[in-house]
């Protein structure tokens, strides 16, 4: 089969995937309301942002960022919420509907943009990050396109970012875990960082109702629990 038909196929099984995510009645699990999502959304917040500050500095005004596979444009606002420049920003995304909320909810100047990354320059951003988006791409070939892509947009001597799954989930088919094995293969990296976090999503809503110092002792003493990490891989200069 041609190349351009799998990368296509894999596209639409996506999109169908997210069509049914969407309007399933389990996405309550994660609103945005729920203790645990809430709890799960600081101790992100918290690791990327040591993360950024340490590799890229605390000023991020003059950075250059693409979200690849932005959804509704979150980390981008979080981003402009740190400092950035929301005409140095980019957002893609294979869901038409999702890039509606995000222009809705965004400050303007973002460019957003519907498919890949064919719209970018080589060497054109300081950094591109993936939100849980390599975990949802189940061929390994097409997951080092992906890589292959966001490394030529990076400028040398930038960063690529990813959040995302450290295990599989016997529940659902549609996403496969990346190892760190995996990633060391993507991205010839001159330096990076990989930080594990969040209390695995089953025992965090099982501890919803308990002392908060449950949950985090858990999460700080038991790595291995930590169900998702974030990654940081620069590119020689």
């Amino acid at each position: 089969m041609d190349p351009l038909d799998d990368h296509s196929s894999e596209q639409e099984r996506i999109r169908s995937v997210y069509r049914d995510w969407l309007a399933d009645e389990r996405i309550s699990a994660y609103a945005w309301h729920r203790e645990d999502v809430m709890e799960q959304d600081a101790a992100r917040r918290r690791v990327a942002g040591a993360l950024l500050a340490r590799t890229l500095g605390p000023e991020l005004g003059k950075l250059r960022v693409v979200d690849v596979g932005c959804g509704a444009g979150g980390f981008l606002r979080q981003l402009i919420d740190w400092g950035a420049d929301p005409c140095r920003l980019a957002g893609t995304e294979y869901q038409e509907q999702r890039l509606v909320l995000a222009r809705m909810r965004s400050a303007p100047g973002i460019h957003w943009h519907l498919g890949d990354l064919d719209f970018a320059e080589p060497g054109s951003f300081d950094l591109a990050v993936a939100n849980t988006v390599f975990s949802s791409i189940l061929a390994p070939d097409l997951r080092a396109a992906l890589a292959r892509d966001m490394w030529r947009t990076v400028a040398p001597g930038g960063w690529c970012m990813l959040f995302d799954f450290r295990y599989n989930n016997p529940r659902n088919p549609n996403v496969r875990r990346v190892t760190r094995d995996e990633l060391r293969r993507m991205w010839p990296a001159a330096e990076s960082h990989y930080r594990s976090l969040l209390l695995a999503p089953p025992i965090a809503r099982r501890l919803v109702r308990a002392p908060r110092i449950v949950a985090e002792l858990l999460a700080t003493l038991a790595p291995p629990l930590r169900s998702h990490f974030i990654y940081m891989a620069r590119k020689p200069a």
